[in-house]
């Protein structure tokens, strides 16, 4: 039986990778600040550790209290738009706070460090991205998404640490936090939905991206390190239909029950296209389930209508405020 650390544990995608894990025998330690997730969300039979990853004595006692497996890190601040303003407090939680880990994840021989990156580090690179593509992030969150990476490169080539590096996209579905205004667009225009508010889109509403439901992709992340042929590859991993922003807030709004009702706001900076090619991924695990966007926008809009609306929490310390968008003021 496995011992198995993960770190974002109370987030969205972290709570139903522990679940799983759970299921599947081994024994799962959670580490989360709770800065972005909550308690609820950590299941039953779960250690759960509250502290954060960029407090290197707090991960190195995690580290000296058990023998981990297998880390699986998830932990991060996911808001693309918003790191260029927030640029000290993305490096220190996104990069400095996965050095600490992967630091300790030396130190202690962990036999794979699952890390989960983002198709933000590809940028405006040709379309459909690739893994072979040389990543162009355009934003600060993207660039320690990569910087993660090569660093994950570099302590393989020096200390022999074993990792998957996973570049997930746009994942949605149940347990998703619906109150954070920067970031997860099928929560932001579920939420409004509930509100009674228009859909805010920042622009025309033309920029595609591929949704992901979360059920879809976890077998994968959690059952990769059983394969050592999967040891230190990189994956795409996500859906492969891909529709617009305003087709998005259509769908939304029409399984939600509510008008169709759009304020659009100036374009912010981000890529107007971003969609992957999952053959590597297909060619490694096989050709995954696939919850088609219809139905996994109703399962999202059946566990939302349940739990009722949230309120939007700004962030609070924005670090600089030229060029921010005034819906963020």
């Amino acid at each position: 039986m496995a011992i198995s650390l993960v770190t974002g544990g109370a987030g969205f995608i972290g709570a139903h990778l522990t679940n799983y894990l759970l299921q599947r025998g081994d024994t799962v330690v959670v580490l989360d600040d709770l800065s972005g997730g909550c308690i609820e969300n950590i299941p039953a039979g779960t250690i759960f550790r509250q502290g954060s990853i960029t407090d290197p004595a707090f991960v190195d006692a995690v580290f000296d209290a058990f023998k981990f497996d297998f880390v699986y890190h998830l932990a991060a601040y996911a808001a693309e738009g918003l790191s260029h303003f927030i640029r000290r407090f993305n490096y220190t939680n996104n990069l400095i706070g996965s050095v600490n880990l992967i630091n300790a994840s030396v130190r202690c021989d962990i036999k794979c460090f699952v890390f989960t990156s983002s198709i933000a580090v590809y940028g405006d690179n040709s379309l459909p991205h690739s893994e072979e593509q040389t990543p162009l992030p355009k934003d600060p969150y993207g660039i320690a998404k990569y910087a993660v990476e090569l660093d994950l490169k570099n302590a393989k080539e020096l200390f022999g640490l074993n990792s998957i590096v996973f570049r997930p996209h746009n994942v949605y579905g149940p347990n998703q936090n619906i109150g954070d205004k920067y970031r997860n667009v099928v929560g932001i225009f579920m939420n409004q939905c509930l509100k009674n508010e228009p859909r805010t889109i920042f622009g025309d509403g033309k920029q595609t991206r591929a949704f992901t439901f979360v059920e879809d992709i976890v077998p994968q992340l959690a059952d990769a390190v059983l394969s050592k042929k999967n040891y230190n590859q990189t994956f795409n991993l996500g859906a492969e239909e891909r529709l617009s922003i305003g087709e998005l807030a259509s769908l939304v709004s029409e399984t939600m029950n509510v008008p169709n009702n759009i304020n659009y706001l100036d374009q912010r900076e981000e890529a107007e296209h971003a969609y992957a090619s999952h053959t590597k991924q297909h060619l490694y695990f096989g050709v995954p389930k696939s919850t088609s966007l219809q139905d996994g926008i109703q399962k999202m809009a059946d566990w939302v209508k349940k739990h009722g609306a949230k309120e939007s929490i700004s962030f609070k310390n924005i670090e600089l405020l030229k060029n921010l968008p005034n819906s963020w003021k």
